[in-house]
């Protein structure tokens, strides 16, 4: 039976003129950097299926990132780094990488909409949005470009750092993730400040 697709919740965005739509991914995993992309949209080439990332398919998400970068006006990714988010704490380290995927557009925004409820210094204005990937396009195609990224980095990092199932997983403390830590230690993709790797045996891959 076919998946009931869902509609974006409207969202005016005409009040904020050229808007970026920004989203991060990365919050929670026990490795890997937080990956963040800002997005201008087109609003002579709309993009049909756009929706919160998490509420689809990889395949849909692969074809969707492609049609995103093709057809937007701009489009920029930003990172923050596992040592960043060690140094800094996750949430200073998710704003910085949105920080720098805003930076990096070729196009300057009159506002930047953020998914969430607050919003890093961007040196323009801003408006977070709750729930911002379901409600508004930019973001959701901001979500979707980043959610891809990060899981191929994941992807390319399980090659790295075999047998803890990055490749499954994408750094989140599942059970397996969980059993991997235990039998053999964190490695250097591993955030040391998470209690789960603090916690982790120290053998195998040591950080």
């Amino acid at each position: 039976m076919p998946q009931r697709q869902q509609i974006l919740e409207p969202f005016d965005v005409t009040p904020y003129g050229v808007s970026a739509g920004v989203d991060e991914v990365g919050i929670g995993p026990l490795a890997g950097a937080v990956v963040a992309c800002a997005v201008i949209l087109d609003p002579a080439a709309p993009i049909d299926g756009l929706r919160d990332s998490k509420r689809l398919s990889d395949k849909a998400r692969e074809r969707l990132a492609v049609i995103i970068r093709n057809r937007s006006l701009s489009w920029s990714l930003g990172s923050a780094s596992v040592a960043e988010v060690d140094r800094l704490n996750v949430l200073v380290a998710s704003h910085l990488a949105m920080q720098r995927a805003v930076a990096g557009l070729s196009i300057t925004p009159d506002t930047v909409l953020v998914d969430g409820n607050k919003t890093p210094d961007f040196g323009m204005p801003a408006k977070a949005i709750v729930k911002g990937d379901q409600r508004v396009a930019a973001i959701s195609a901001a979500s979707i470009v980043a959610k891809v990224t990060r899981d191929r980095q994941l992807v390319e990092l399980a090659t790295r750092f075999p047998g803890y199932g990055f490749e499954r997983h994408k750094g989140y403390p599942t059970k397996h993730h969980l059993q991997a830590l235990a039998a053999l230690g964190p490695c250097e993709a591993h955030r040391r400040s998470f209690a789960p790797v603090r916690s982790a045996s120290s053998v195998g891959n040591k950080i």
